[in-house]
């Protein structure tokens, strides 16, 4: 006598449909940004005030063109406010800023974390036919995470 599966039929109908968290559904997109010709007095400023540790730069065309940072500014103190000589009259963020690493929206938020632990940047802007869009920190990534349920990690 031959033994019969109590599992009944297995329901093959059923697609793995996941849902896929991308970086445009996280991004921040009202973003304080900076122009290249601003000075880096007025950044400390404005990263102190509003508790943010850097921004896009952008130029009047809102096209990134770089990033500015604390450690950016950083180095303009070390360089002049330390040694308690006068700032120097090119102390602006075109001088400082540095190279800025893209995201694209379309991609998943965890691929996204991956980058940021290979990169160990803390924040990529977003751009969008050469306009920027947003920006994913790391924070966005956590607040994913908290967010996704367990089948979509």
């Amino acid at each position: 006598m031959a033994i019969k599966s109590f599992q009944g039929k297995r329901d093959t109908s059923k697609a793995t449909n996941e849902v896929q968290i991308l970086v445009a559904d996280y991004m921040t997109k009202k973003l304080i940004t900076f122009k290249p010709e601003d000075s880096l007095d007025h950044v400390i400023n404005e990263l102190t005030t509003h508790k943010i540790s850097g921004g896009p730069v952008v130029n009047d065309k809102n096209e990134l063109i770089g990033m500015i940072s604390e450690t950016d500014c950083i180095k303009h103190i070390s360089e002049s406010k330390y040694y308690n000589m006068p700032s120097d009259t090119n102390n602006t963020v075109g001088k400082y800023m540095t190279d800025a690493e893209t995201i694209d929206k379309n991609m998943n938020i965890f691929d996204a974390a991956f980058k940021f632990i290979s990169s160990r940047r803390k924040r990529f802007p977003v751009v969008e036919d050469g306009k920027l869009i947003g920006q994913l920190s790391q924070k966005d990534v956590l607040k994913a995470a908290i967010n996704a349920k367990g089948t979509t990690w």
